[in-house]
């Protein structure tokens, strides 16, 4: 058994395409499982005591239409014991003042059900004017701009997934 599950919802495949990468990242399917949120239920989270959060920012500042569906369904999951790290995608550019509202969304939801961040990201090298995924001078997670800064994907993921085996104690 896999022993992180990571949660995705995309709507272009972007995201998909990022939590792939992560998952090769840590070294394949037998170390992270990849679930598709529409396809999710709240018992598929209890298997895990590591959980990788991926949603990309939709429209102006909303959750995937997934993650949307799903959003209530997070009060029922106990998060307790459960250390949580968060990416998403969004658009630095044409959504300055709201980039990667996404995932700050469902952290502050997910560490209300008791979920323990990691996996913070520094907003360094990134041009936007707010973003709901700030907590103090960081993100609470890793934040990728395929439209603007696609160049930068995987040493990103890279950086990344080496800081989260570490936050993970793996």
């Amino acid at each position: 058994m896999a022993k992180i599950g990571l949660f995705y919802g995309t709507q272009t495949g972007n995201t998909q395409m990022i939590a792939e990468k992560i998952q090769t990242a840590f070294g394949g399917a037998d170390i992270v499982a990849l679930h598709d949120i529409a396809d999710a239920e709240p018992e598929d989270f209890r298997n895990y005591s590591y959980l990788i959060i991926g949603c990309p920012t939709w429209n102006i500042g909303e959750l995937q239409a997934d993650w949307e569906g799903f959003y209530d369904e997070l009060e029922a999951i106990d998060f307790s014991n459960k250390k949580v790290a968060y990416f998403g995608a969004g658009d630095q550019v044409g959504y300055a003042d709201n980039f990667g509202d996404a995932i700050g969304i469902l952290e502050a939801k997910i560490s209300e059900q008791g979920g323990s961040t990691v996996g913070y990201w520094p907003t360094t090298g990134y041009d936007f004017n707010d973003s709901k995924a700030l907590r103090g001078n960081q993100f609470v997670g890793l934040l990728i701009d395929e439209d603007n800064q696609s160049e930068l994907t995987d040493q990103r993921i890279q950086q990344w997934v080496t800081q989260l085996k570490t936050e993970f104690g793996l």
